[in-house]
């Protein structure tokens, strides 16, 4: 579309729409893509408050032939939820839960609620929505509708067609449609052509459809049969947004069982576990879930096997729920392995979250290589699915490929990602090849090509090869009655675009970007560490569970240019060139980087292990190079040399008293970049150094009576918070170590890298890894206090310093001060402290570093209770950069200060990280401590 098109429609939909209109170049960005490897970039983007507003972009759309293609969460793995012309995101406003009837056991929902919504509205009255994708969380009824979505609990509950019981839809001629069973009220244009349709066509419809519970591909054009009833409800549902657009959907809620049980099944391999599911099915499971060992490499609690079933059984209580688990267990017999049966709500949730993940993890190979979707989600009788499995993996090999399958075996309904090299035109072809072979492989089992995602742009082509030219030329008519303009999703369904045609790598530039960060897990390509988001959008989430991290400036905002995913398609964008046209000096990738928090929250949460803070410091780099950067980043990105500065000046008096008359650090905030509410942080009249140096000189070194390790003297302990220095040395000498502190200034360069400042980070860590070399050099282990420092040494450090062996053996020296206490003092028992405990585990603590230790070494000193998840909203720089005030207090209102307020008296207020306990100490009036200084103050 040219661009007085694109700014004439622009200018016409905001006179008729109440809702945002957004053609800006980040809007669209970020929605050229869904889940799945295809690629089309819309004219803008509109957010419809209501059903009038979806009316009145239609209208527009139609005067000027323009296409429309709804929208939910953007997690369709098949491509329809991109498209040309205007995309309408419903996930901002139309997310109303609109009624909910428990008697009737029905809810009426707008397109854009989310699914874990309606299922936590529906459980205050013992009720849930069946369907349940792995992305639960942040999928919405919508878009489920669309796909005809299913999930793990489709053996029990069906597939979304099977729960929905009316569709209020919009045509792309603007009428307005009650979808349910029978023909009567609807539009006599659409009554009289379905009757036809039907009428004419009965052997074909009632013979040409495979019976099998995952039958997803095509239109459902057998739901008008008359002994259906013509349920044109069902008929829609699946049909991708190329018929009509949702705007409201009256669904089918079923009874929840009070009480669930996971038996999880080991079983030789997968073939067996395939053959076995099926067999099932009689006892009444709530889920039959498989997946083999090379999906799930290390994960734990699982029972001893090559490949597993995931059983849930339901009941009253959660006796009978065992006591059901356990009868499948013991139906299945002599053909398990082994098998554990976990009743435990959290332990469920803990195996769960394994087989939710997989759709994540199974892209990147066991030897890191991508993989990818596009055949997703064959399904075949379930009866079936041992020899399809196995000539699946014949048709693999024969093609050179490699995937890890897995998925709802109950149903026969297989998940995969596949290798396929994508960005090579003999690549292309092998995955072109390789589609129209498994496509037919298909068909010869009597299976779905698409068994819960739908067709969409990977698989629409190949619908001949499953009904036949003449059930094909059906659907193409059912299109044309509904859309005979062709404007709703075109290229999806009917008349479908190639499946090789519009993949979202081909602007991708071939050669390996320019870039600092070595990006040792994508073999130094900063495409492929880009690439890593595939779009299942955790990071979506609105709210963290458990430890969770990620993404708290999308919580926070609730804007998908805030979330990893949004930032990921940003930067790819940004690649690409086509959308964001300038680059590393692209103001839209900044924008949206801005309000990351580098917290590092998805490089643990992320199933694929997206590395936002390290993309973000990348980006920095390049954008400012040869540029004058934000006064922040001189401030507090070079905040390691102004501190020892004014230690050696002594000035730590005169800084604290003057920041301390409100005019002058007015002065100075404004000067330095940083946020007008922040107070300035007080600096220590006696950095930890100059204590150490002063305590040697007096009291000599220690004797060698135990394992020496080597205290990090990062800047934030050194100089802004020395009591925790101080009482690591003593609770580290009480366990019989012996501490020494390095000779000279050391830093791990985390300020400078956070801001981007890459070329000065290095020199910085260089300098360090000079004083470091003896102690490396003596094996010996460095102790982190500061989880920030202690993570830049552990990743940034080596993936800056690749070339310098050196680095790698700092990042392996490295260990967290309940590590170190755990791995060279085993014998050593701390102080009882006997205290309830409240507070927040670091984000990098989270991220990089594990809390393992720091949980146990919390339960042996009687400090009882659960950290929260989430993030402080500080993090570094960030919550003291000016602009970033508001952003920084919502995260930390997530769950630290609710969670602080709510702790007695006596509860003990840990917090490792200075960023914590600074915001602490800012946002509620309760102290603060490093484990160290709670552990130090009970030494007797």
């Amino acid at each position: 579309m040219a661009d007085h098109e694109a700014g004439e429609l622009e200018r016409a939909l905001r006179r008729a729409v109440n809702g945002d209109v957004s053609f800006d170049t980040a809007s669209r960005a970020l929605m050229t893509m869904d889940a799945s490897n295809y690629r089309r970039v819309p004219a803008g983007v509109v957010a419809p408050r209501d059903a009038d507003d979806v009316a009145a972009v239609l209208a527009v759309c139609r005067e000027r032939s323009v296409p429309v293609v709804a929208r939910g969460a953007g997690t369709s793995i098949a491509g329809q939820a991109t498209g040309l012309g205007v995309v309408l995101d419903f996930t901002r406003h139309m997310r109303g839960i609109l009624a909910l009837d428990p008697e009737a056991r029905t809810a009426v929902v707008q397109p854009g609620v989310i699914l874990d919504d309606l299922r936590t509205a529906a459980a205050a009255h013992g009720l849930t929505f069946g369907p349940d994708p792995s992305t639960h969380s942040r999928c919405t009824l919508g878009g489920m509708i669309g796909n005809n979505s299913c999930g793990s609990h489709s053996v029990a509950w069906g597939t979304t067609a099977d729960n929905v019981h009316a569709l209020d839809v919009l045509t792309y001629g603007g009428e307005r449609v009650r979808a349910a069973q029978g023909l009567d009220g609807l539009p006599a244009r659409l009554r009289d052509g379905m009757r036809a349709l039907a009428g004419e066509n009965l052997a074909r419809l009632r013979t040409g459809f495979p019976e099998l519970p995952r039958r997803i591909s095509g239109y459902a054009l057998d739901e008008l049969l008359p002994e259906k009833n013509a349920d044109v409800a069902r008929a829609l549902t699946g049909s991708e947004g190329t018929l009509g657009v949702l705007t409201e959907a009256t669904v089918r809620l079923v009874e929840a069982p009070r009480a669930r049980a996971l038996a999880v099944l080991g079983y030789p391999d997968e073939s067996a576990a395939a053959e076995a599911a099926h067999t099932l099915l009689p006892y009444g499971p709530l889920t039959v879930e498989g997946m083999a060992a090379d999906l799930v490499t290390g994960a734990s609690g699982l029972p001893k096997g090559g490949a597993w079933l995931f059983v849930e059984a339901g009941g009253g209580s959660r006796e009978e729920a065992y006591a059901h688990a356990e009868e499948i267990a013991r139906a299945a017999g002599s053909a398990t392995t082994d098998h554990t049966v976990v009743a435990d709500p959290a332990g469920q949730r803990a195996l769960w979250r394994v087989r939710e993940d997989a759709s994540g993890t199974a892209t990147r190979m066991p030897d890191g290589s991508e993989a990818w979707p596009g055949w997703e989600d064959c399904a075949v009788p379930p009866a079936r699915l041992g020899p399809y499995l196995r000539d699946f993996r014949g048709l693999l090999t024969q093609h050179g490929l490699r995937g890890t399958p897995y998925g709802h075996f109950g149903d026969g309904c297989i998940h995969v990602r596949i290798d396929f090299d994508l960005l090579s035109e003999a690549g292309v072809r092998v995955f072109r090849d390789f589609s129209t072979d498994l496509a037919d492989l298909v068909v010869t089992h009597g299976g779905s090509l698409s068994g819960e995602h739908g067709d969409g742009l990977a698989r629409a082509e190949l619908l001949p090869r499953m009904y036949g030219e003449e059930m094909v030329g059906l659907f193409h008519r059912f299109k044309d009655l509904w859309d005979p303009a062709g404007g709703l999703n075109p290229g999806v369904l009917a008349r479908p675009r190639r499946l090789d045609q519009d993949l979202r790598f081909d602007p991708l530039p071939r050669r390996p970007v320019d870039v600092e960060f070595g990006y040792p897990h994508d073999g130094g390509d900063f495409s492929a560490a880009v690439r890593r988001c595939v779009g299942v959008a955790k990071c979506r989430n609105e709210s963290v569970s458990g430890a969770g991290v990620m993404c708290p400036s999308y919580r926070a905002t609730g804007e998908e240019r805030h979330s990893t995913r949004g930032r990921a398609r940003l930067l790819h964008e940004m690649l690409a060139g086509e959308v964001v046209r300038d680059g590393w000096r692209s103001q839209e990738v900044h924008d949206a980087l801005d309000l990351c928090l580098s917290c590092k929250g998805c490089r643990s949460d992320c199933p694929v292990g997206v590395d936002m803070a390290t993309y973000k410091a990348e980006f920095l780099h390049h954008h400012y190079e040869g540029r004058v950067r934000p006064a922040a980043h001189y401030a507090m990105g070079w905040l390691p040399v102004w501190l020892r500065a004014g230690a050696a000046l002594r000035a730590a008096p005169v800084a604290n008293a003057l920041s301390g008359v409100a005019p002058l650090a007015a002065l100075a905030k404004r000067a330095g970049g940083i946020a007008p509410e922040r107070d300035l942080p007080e600096l220590a009249r006696e950095p930890f150094t100059r204590w150490w140096r002063d305590r040697v000189r007096t009291a000599g070194p220690r004797p060698d009576t135990g394992r020496t390790v080597v205290l990090w003297p990062d800047t934030f302990t050194n100089y802004l918070s020395p009591s925790v220095g101080r009482a690591s040395v003593a609770v580290l000498e009480a366990a019989g170590l012996r501490v020494v502190v390095p000779p000279k200034p050391v830093c791990c360069g985390l300020t400078w890298v956070s801001t981007g400042q890459l070329d000065r980070a290095r020199v910085v860590m260089r300098r360090t890894l000079d004083v470091m070399a003896p102690a490396l050099d003596a094996g010996l282990p460095v102790v982190g206090l500061e989880p920030s420092c202690t993570a830049a040494l552990r990743t940034d450090l080596p993936e800056l310093l690749g070339s310098d062996p050196r680095a790698a053996r700092l990042a392996d020296s490295v260990t967290t001060f309940a590590q170190a206490l755990e791995d060279h003092a085993p014998d050593w028992s701390p102080p009882v402290v006997d205290r309830p405990v409240v507070g927040q585990t670091h984000c990098h603590q989270h991220a990089v570093l594990g809390d393992g230790a720091e949980r146990r070494l919390r339960e042996r000193a009687g400090l009882t209770g659960e950290l929260s998840g989430g993030c402080c909203g500080l993090a570094g720089n960030f919550g003291f950069e000016k602009g970033h005030y508001d952003i920084s207090v919502s995260c930390a209102e997530e769950q630290l200060m609710p969670s602080v307020r709510a702790a007695g008296e006596d509860a003990e207020v840990l917090a490792d990280g200075f960023s914590c306990r600074t915001q602490l100490g800012h946002l509620t009036d309760r102290p603060s401590r490093h484990l160290a200084e709670v552990l130090a103050e009970h030494l007797s």
